[in-house]
Parts: C-alpha cells; sequence; structure tokens
C-alpha cells in the first residue's frame, strides 16, 4: 500500500507549515538544517540574537510539529558519574511537508509508473499494461482497506467527489498537470485505479467511465448498466 497524503496527514503537513510562518521560528528552522550537527538551545539563541527560553520554545514548537528531531548527547565528551546531563540538541527532521491546493498526488502517480516500468523490463509486459493493472490493484486495496462509501474514499484522497443526479463527478483530478501532458496514460491509469476502488468497496452499482470535461477529472462514477 503506497497512497500517500490521506487527509490526517495533510491536515498535519498544514499544521507544520503554518508553525514556520511565524519568523523567529523560521530562523531558527534555517539556522539548525544548515548545521551539519545537531544544534543546542544555547547555540541557536546565539546565532538568531535571541535569548534562550524564546528559542528553547520556538525549538520546541517545530520539534513537536516533527520539522525538528530531538537527541541528547553529552558535550563534555566524558561519560560515567559527573559527566553532567545530556544536552538537548536539535537536528532536521526526516519528514517530508508538502501541501498543495488543490490536492495533487504526483508522488503516488510516479511510484506506479516506476513500478511498471520495472516490471515490464523483467517480464516483457508492455509498459501500459502493467501500469494499468497496478493502478487497478491499488485501488482495490484502497476500497478494501477502507470500507466507507465511495463518496467519503474519494473525498479523503482529493478527488473532490461531487453528487450530479445519479452519477458522481470528480471536481479534482489529482494528477492534473501529467494528465495535461500524458491525457492517454494518465487518464487510462485513473480509470483503472476508480474501477479498483469500486471493485474493492463492493460496488456494484456504479462503474467508472472515461468522460473528460473541463474543469473535472476524466473519469466519472454512472450508475451500472
Amino acid at each position: 500500500m503506497f497512497m500517500d497524503t490521506p487527509k490526517g496527514v495533510r491536515d498535519a503537513d498544514v499544521s507544520a507549515i503554518a508553525a514556520l510562518d511565524e519568523p523567529t521560528r523560521r530562523r531558527l528552522y534555517d539556522h539548525v538544517v544548515r548545521q551539519l550537527s545537531p544544534v543546542s538551545r544555547d547555540e541557536a539563541a546565539a546565532a538568531c540574537g535571541l535569548a534562550r527560553k524564546t528559542a528553547a520554545f520556538h525549538l520546541d514548537r517545530l520539534a513537536d510539529e516533527s520539522l525538528l528531531d530531538v537527541v541528547y548527547e553529552r558535550r563534555s565528551g566524558r561519560s560515567g558519574p559527573g559527566a553532567g546531563r545530556p544536552a538537548k540538541l536539535y537536528r532536521r527532521s526526516a519528514k517530508q511537508v508538502a501541501v498543495s491546493l488543490p490536492d495533487r498526488r504526483y508522488e503516488l502517480a510516479g511510484r506506479l509508473l516506476a513500478q511498471a516500468v520495472e516490471e515490464s523490463d523483467a517480464t516483457g509486459e508492455p509498459v501500459r499494461e502493467v501500469l494499468y493493472r497496478k493502478a487497478e490493484e491499488l485501488g482495490t486495496q484502497l476500497g478494501e482497506q477502507d470500507r466507507t462509501n465511495v463518496f467519503d474514499l474519494l473525498e479523503q484522497y482529493g478527488f473532490e467527489p461531487r453528487q450530479e443526479d445519479d452519477a458522481i463527478v470528480l471536481g479534482n483530478c489529482p494528477f492534473h498537470a501529467l494528465a495535461q501532458a500524458h491525457t492517454q496514460t494518465v487518464c487510462g491509469m485513473n480509470l483503472h485505479l476508480m474501477r479498483g476502488v469500486l471493485s474493492g468497496l463492493d460496488d456494484a452499482g456504479l462503474e467508472a467511465r472515461l468522460a473528460p470535461q473541463p474543469g473535472q477529472c476524466c473519469v466519472r462514477l454512472q450508475p451500472a448498466d
């Protein structure tokens, strides 16, 4: 399973980015990530011209948002009794933060495409056929894992579903730029992803069809014939 950035994670990313909007906090973050080794509160305060208490408050806020990692080290080089307490230090977190409005999932498309190329190279099966199969398998996994209704599931992953009579229109394409440049490949991938979602949810009342319209995803979920 590698569907990235569900709503809860995206909300956390928004919170993390909002934390960096505070100028003092951003200066501290920029200072810490430029260093080759972890930074103490005193070092960060001195580098940014801040009171130690102020630096500590903002550094801990950055750590709470998972933008910085906290580590403890003895700076004296000694160990054992009398060596003193380890210092609280800060370093760049491995967390990646990205927020896109409207919601975009280019990492997902890249992973599917990479898998398709690798499997095609190993088996000789045409790349596009592998891509569509992988997309449908992923959609099925999503539906089986999240046994909710299709509307809520698509909302969670950024498709912005809208009810239109008996059909569901997808107001946002998470692969928009790719779909613009490589329409047949990416829209086909999206179609098979949606077919998988419906299969995983065991929703026989709807079927996914290509129905491109300006300003919408190329796929539309319509009542099954």
